[in-house]
């Protein structure tokens, strides 16, 4: 089987939330795609003021991105940062923790069960056995210890994914992003983007991985992977004289830090499914004309998939998996003074201006 399927699927996997401080919908379709890549995580109650919504979008297989939905906010909520309001850098801190947990003989078989079918078994038989204490295992959110077996040596999984989160408390919102999945504000129907695609075109990736030793041909790293910054990708990540930040390929995100006021009105995640297709603004225009006669967000989503998605694979744009969530702020939202709101205008500006894409 080849990259595209004869025939796209068009079933969609929807759902819808809230709690008091947000509403939330968001779907995922697998398109032309041959096996469908893409993880997400929603979590309007990470904690009883927090709120965390992820995006991940896989390639050279599902693993990573299944692996990132399941684990990469536990570790958000574990990282003592987190429990002194300093989230910038638990996740940070948690985008690095994925490559670190996918390694040795744990990561292999947390990988193996998340996997295909044949892999499974193998990885549940394998977790009777080498588990610690023969399968006495905790189930603290920080527990990972180490475990014997004939994959100690496994360091990680080939295959990787982006990860695009947006974790919001009271007034602030903090994205976190590695790779070219996105997250957009509307701010007064003006689209902002908040994270930066990250490709082998933007000279700041470009001098750490050729100082790390890699290098871009045809606008791919070492010739075959065509983003700067993933979860996973080991292959990218082998130099045991550099730090994590500053291998050919890094989890490193970037993080943008925003006040929310009363003029943000909602904010998207997606993977580049969507942005190949369309831009920042052109989404957040369709999604405001959508809002006037629609209230369930998902069907927003499964809209912009049915735009975006291609009549045939001839040019590959609207090809790819698609994944999307929309989240709507709940008013009210305090808002700042005047003079404060328009600073915050010009911030959201300069946020834009530095990670556009466009």
């Amino acid at each position: 089987m080849g990259t595209y399927l004869s025939t796209p699927k068009t079933d969609k996997l929807s759902e819808d939330g809230e709690n008091g401080r947000v509403r939330y919908g968001l779907s995922s379709m697998q398109g032309w795609r041959a096996t469908m890549e893409d993880s997400h995580a929603a979590l309007p109650d990470l904690d009883t003021t927090t709120s965390f919504f992820g995006v991940y979008d896989g390639h050279g297989g599902k693993v990573v991105a299944k692996f990132c939905a399941k684990y990469l906010h536990q570790q958000v909520l574990k990282h003592e940062a987190y429990s002194t309001g300093d989230i910038e850098t638990s996740v940070q801190k948690a985008f690095i923790r994925m490559d670190d947990m996918m390694r040795g003989q744990r990561g292999w078989r947390e990988l193996s069960v998340l996997g295909d079918k044949l892999n499974r078994f193998t990885g549940a038989i394998e977790g009777l056995i080498w588990s610690p204490r023969g399968g006495e295992s905790s189930n603290k959110v920080d527990d990972w210890a180490f475990e014997e077996g004939p994959h100690s040596d496994f360091t990680g999984p080939t295959s990787g994914c982006t990860a695009c989160v947006a974790i919001m408390r009271n007034n602030q919102l903090v994205v976190a992003n590695a790779g070219d999945s996105r997250c957009v504000i509307s701010r007064k129907g003006e689209a902002y983007n908040l994270s930066r695609d990250h490709k082998p075109g933007l000279e700041v990736e470009r001098e750490r991985i050729l100082k790390a030793g890699g290098f871009i041909h045809a606008g791919r790293v070492n010739g075959s992977l065509n983003l700067t910054r993933a979860i996973g990708d080991m292959e990218f990540k082998q130099n045991k004289f550099l730090s994590a930040e500053k291998q050919i390929v890094t989890a490193n995100p970037d993080v943008n830090i925003v006040e929310l006021c009363d003029d943000d009105e909602f904010v998207v995640l997606a993977c580049d499914g969507i942005w190949d297709c369309m831009s920042s603004q052109q989404l957040v225009d369709f999604i405001h004309e959508q809002l006037k006669s629609e209230s369930r967000l998902s069907t927003i989503c499964e809209r912009v998939f049915d735009k975006c998605l291609a009549p045939s694979t001839s040019t590959g744009e609207g090809c790819d998996n698609m994944t999307m969530i929309l989240v709507q702020f709940k008013k009210p939202i305090q808002s700042p003074a005047s003079a404060a709101e328009k600073n915050n205008d010009d911030k959201l500006k300069t946020v834009s201006a530095a990670v556009d894409t466009n």
